[in-house]
């Protein structure tokens, strides 16, 4: 394909072996590590994001006229809309209602990962736009018959130039917490309101006294007991919350630590010796993400403590400027992690269904923006009395 007056050539790659990890990280970055060559590696290799599960590895690819890769972007053709949280199902039913195909489809994402963070990678010294990634994904979707191409969880930057290339544009609403530069967990308490400050400290008390043992480990620290133990808290929940299978195997997890080294973070509660609950982290450079969570006893408030709390302080150790603790929950504001909005971007090749859903999302995006404002005050922190 041809961008203004550099030819840049695309290619889709059916593994993303088939590009190497230097070239790819190159244009990724170390900001973000859902989006590194071992992240995305470790899906594909542990049979976790595959083919045989729905999700074909379409990796959009540009590269200039000497060869060298100057943008990609993680690309799955889809056979469902399962995995990816940012939900599709009505705009396929319609589709398919009026007779047409909404499957299969692009879907430029981490898959199982609803982490927002760069989807349009480029080299910084290649001064590649992103219109050109977003033309080239266009071109992909044509090539391969898929009916769309969804690009989920992106920045807000690509968020607007794939609206200017033409793109619908989506937004959604996660809980983050922001460290302005606190010295301990007691800094944090000290901004909220007195009631908040309370509820807080007596969940912390009650999982701290229950006679459980809390460890952080993180890289080496993280054995084949630990990541048996946490495999089975993981399928405990996908089990009793959502009632199907598993997405990620039990492969993935020494495959992410191998190669993800000190940039995985599990926090871990053990009863007697014996692991009973974890929490699953990845550090980025500016956040903590925190991804999936299972326990084998119920405790009050483990959940907390593990999830958020835990999470909170690692943060606060190491000078990290804020924890997103993954999709949905609004009983995190009151742990002080408050409402942000994400962004996905779609474009959809029948223009009848297009149509109906730029419809859609003109009044979408309005309501949502009223609902995170409406989140909002329900902030935990105490509020300045006007002077």
């Amino acid at each position: 394909m041809a961008d203004g007056p550099a030819p840049l050539s695309l290619s889709l790659h059916r593994r993303i072996a088939e590009i190497p990890s230097a070239e790819w990280d190159a244009c990724a970055g170390d900001g973000n590590p859902f989006v590194s060559h071992a992240f995305l590696s470790a899906l594909e290799d542990s049979g976790s994001a595959v083919p045989e599960r729905g999700w074909l590895p379409q990796h959009a690819a540009l590269r200039d006229e000497a060869g060298t890769l100057v943008g990609c972007a993680p690309c799955y053709a889809k056979s469902h809309s399962q995995g990816e949280y940012v939900f599709d199902h009505a705009w396929a039913d319609a589709l398919e209602r009026a007779g047409g195909r909404y499957y299969p489809k692009l879907q430029v994402c981490v898959p199982f990962s609803p982490v927002p963070g760069p989807r349009l990678l480029t080299r910084s010294d290649a001064g590649v736009p992103a219109g050109a990634l977003a033309q080239a994904l266009v071109q992909a979707c044509q090539a391969v018959g898929a009916s769309s191409v969804h690009a989920t969880f992106c920045t807000a930057e690509e968020w607007t130039a794939l609206g200017e290339a033409g793109w619908l544009q989506r937004i959604g609403t996660q809980f983050h917490w922001s460290n302005p530069g606190y010295g301990c967990f007691d800094d944090f308490l000290g901004g909220l309101a007195s009631r908040k400050r309370k509820v807080l400290r007596r969940e912390r008390r009650d999982v701290q006294t229950s006679g459980l043992t809390l460890r952080c480990l993180r890289g080496v620290e993280i054995t084949e007991r630990h990541w048996d133990a946490f495999h089975r808290f993981y399928r405990s929940t996908t089990d009793r919350k959502w009632g199907r299978s598993a997405y990620l195997t039990r492969r993935f997890w020494p495959m992410l630590g191998e190669r993800l080294g000190d940039a995985v973070v599990l926090m871990m509660a053990e009863q007697d010796g014996v692991p009973v609950a974890g929490a699953l982290n990845l550090v980025g450079r500016d956040a903590i993400y925190g991804r999936n969570w299972g326990a084998a006893i119920d405790v009050p408030f483990l959940h907390f403590e593990l999830c958020y709390y835990m999470a909170m302080d690692f943060a606060i150790e190491h000078g990290i400027g804020r924890v997103e603790a993954g999709a949905q929950g609004e009983h995190k504001i009151q742990r002080g992690y408050l409402p942000v909005p994400t962004y996905s971007a779609h474009w959809i090749a029948h223009r009848g269904l297009s149509g109906a859903v730029e419809e859609f999302l003109a009044r979408e995006r309005p309501a949502m923006m009223r609902e995170m404002e409406m989140l909002a005050t329900l902030s935990p922190f105490r509020q300045e009395e006007p002077s």
